[in-house]
């Protein structure tokens, strides 16, 4: 299914749910990142309960885009404590968990 992608300060809104201080040019290069996938409902939300979601964002996204050479165990744990922070969020939007994510770990300059 398609679903049209929000705008930028939209995304910057909801990621100010969970972190002050939100930088719209590295909202924007998130959203940049993601490209197309931000187009199909499923792909533009990470669902903290299914485990090869988990593990794709874990490769793909920490271990490949932000470059993080820390242990699995490492980098779960910190997606888990994402899944947390956004446990009263039914629809857990991709460009809010990458951004908490990449704040986390200090990366959100290679978005800008």
């Amino acid at each position: 299914m398609t679903v049209q992608k929000l705008s930028i300060s939209e995304y910057a809104s909801n990621i100010q749910k969970y972190t002050e201080n939100v930088s719209e040019e590295v909202v924007k290069g998130i959203v940049k990142h993601l490209g197309i996938a931000l187009t199909n409902r499923d792909a533009s939300l990470v669902s903290c309960s299914d485990k090869t979601e988990l593990d794709r964002v874990r490769e793909k996204f920490l271990k490949k885009k932000l470059q993080l050479t820390a242990s699995d165990a490492d980098l779960d744990r910190a997606i888990n404590e994402v899944c947390t922070t956004m446990k009263d969020t039914r629809n857990k939007s991709r460009v809010t968990f990458y951004y908490l994510l990449a704040e986390k770990f200090d990366k959100l300059s290679l978005f800008k």
